[in-house]
Formats: structure tokens, C-alpha cells, sequence
């Protein structure tokens, strides 16, 4: 049975299936000319949603910015989303179970703004410029689309599959770091799955900051001074079921490490 969606009811069954932890089939089945223009004012009025609800916003996330995770997604368009307070797994934490409904692992370079920033029209320089520190992270992505199963404009109005993330405690200025060499080994159980360097995320991460803060410029929003921005996983992302352990050991921004909780078993 098909059905007819809009603006705001999309953006009342994603808030929905992630406070039910239910899943669902892509809204573009039904919705076939749905645009990325209107994903994004999806995504606007979800977001204000969580804002009147209480939470904050604290930076944005880029998604699909590696080759390796369009390549997987079959999709070629890196993507930004929204970040907020409620979004925040503190260190240490495990994997909230209890609220995703099929979480995945991902390693991050993450980047804390000290300036405001507004585009459209910044390089990756200037952007490098206006941050503060560069953390190692991992996102805790999750998706309302059973089986990942999306097309892009599905995955936009979905805030780009926000679950929780967690930045790493080393913090480097950015003009001691190489981003583009700065590698990651992502570890399963003690055993090493993927690795990558930060030139997987759009050349460099700081392309994937300009990208970012362009974006936004376009849409008439600002990356604001203490934001946290989040440059897209570097590697597929790996379940995260409870019972596993999961780390992300970076080259020179130290290791997250990541617990799925306890075994449902136990």
C-alpha cells in the first residue's frame, strides 16, 4: 500500500521510528520525485523539532564522504547533517542499545571550530584556519531504512543516519597534524577489520569541513565558533551489536574505544 508524503509528515515518522526504534522501507518507494532540496527541509524541521523539545544543536556531521561508504551506500554526493547535546555518547559509554535500532561503528576525524565560519565560498584553507582542535572519534551511525536500504534524498531527510558519537580525548592543532596521512586501524574483538588514512575523506578532511561549511552557507546557516563537526567515516562502518568491543587507534590521535554493552544473554 502506497501512500502520499509530505514535508511534515516525513518528518514526523523518522522522529517517530527513532522514539519507537522501529524501521521502515525508504520514503522514495512511495515518494519518487522527492528532491534533495526538500530532504533538507526535511532535515530543518526535524531538527527543529529536537530544538523544541530541548535539545541543543552542537555541530554538524558529514556523511558519505569516504569512497569506501559510497561505494557501499551506491551513492556519489557527500551529505551534511545536524549534531545536537542529546546525540553525545560520553567516553567510556557503551553503544545505547536501548534507543538505535541497528547501530554500525565508524572512525572519525573530528574537528572543534574556534571561529565562526560562513560560506558559501571558503577553501579548505580557510577553513583549516578556523579550527580550534582535531580529535580522533568514532560516530555510532543508525538508520530509520531497514537494511540501510536508502537513496540519497531518504538518507538527507534522515539527518545523514544520526545515532551517537564520541570524540577521542587527544586534541592537536591542526597545524601539527597531517590530515591526510593521519591513519586509522579499526579493531573488532581484538582483531584488526579496515584501516584508512584521512585522505579517504574527500582528498582531505579539510575539503570535507569547506564542503560542510558551504553547504550550510547555501542552506543560510553558519558553523559556529565550539561546534564540533564531524568529516564522515573514514572506513565502512562495523556492527555493533552487544557483547563486541570495538577501537579506533589513530596515528597520532590516540584510540576510541567503543563497548556494544552486555551480551543480551548475560
Amino acid at each position: 500500500m502506497t501512500r502520499d508524503w509530505d514535508l511534515d509528515s516525513v518528518a514526523t515518522e523518522l522522529l517517530a521510528c527513532e522514539d519507537e526504534r522501529r524501521d521502515r522501507e525508504p520514503f522514495t518507494d512511495d515518494w519518487t520525485d522527492l528532491d534533495l532540496d526538500t530532504a533538507y527541509a526535511i532535515q530543518d524541521e526535524t531538527l527543529r523539532r529536537r530544538l523544541a523539545r530541548g535539545e541543543r544543536v552542537v555541530g554538524v556531521k558529514l556523511g558519505l564522504t569516504s569512497r569506501a561508504k559510497q561505494k557501499r551506500m551506491g551513492i556519489d554526493v557527500p551529505l551534511v547533517a545536524w549534531l545536537t547535546d542529546a546525540m553525545v555518547l560520553p567516553a567510556g559509554e557503551p553503544v545505547p542499545q536501548g534507543t538505535l535500532i541497528h547501530p554500525r561503528v565508524e572512525p572519525e576525524i573530528v574537528f572543534v571550530m574556534r571561529d565562526r565560519l560562513q560560506g558559501p565560498g571558503v577553501t579548505a584553507v580557510q577553513a583549516l584556519a578556523a579550527v580550534d582542535r582535531v580529535h580522533g572519534g568514532a560516530e555510532v551511525i543508525d538508520s530509520r531504512y531497514r537494511d540501510f536500504r536508502f537513496r540519497l534524498p531518504d538518507v538527507v531527510a534522515d539527518n545523514a543516519s544520526s545515532g551517537a558519537y564520541v570524540t577521542g580525548p587527544v586534541g592537536v592543532e591542526p597545524s601539527a597534524l597531517d590530515l591526510t596521512t593521519e591513519a586509522v586501524l579499526v579493531e573488532v574483538d581484538g582483531a584488526v577489520v579496515d584501516s584508512a588514512t584521512g585522505a579517504a575523506v574527500q582528498g582531505n578532511p579539510a575539503e570535507a569541513l569547506a564542503l560542510a561549511v558551504n553547504d550550510l552557507g547555501r542552506r543560510g546557516h553558519a558553523l559556529e565558533a565550539g561546534w564540533v563537526v564531524l568529516t564522515g567515516g573514514m572506513t565502512d562502518a562495523v556492527f555493533a551489536p552487544p557483547g563486541a568491543s570495538i577501537a579506533c587507534h589513530f596515528t597520532s590521535l590516540g584510540s576510541v574505544h567503543i563497548s556494544g554493552g552486555p551480551r543480551e544473554d548475560s
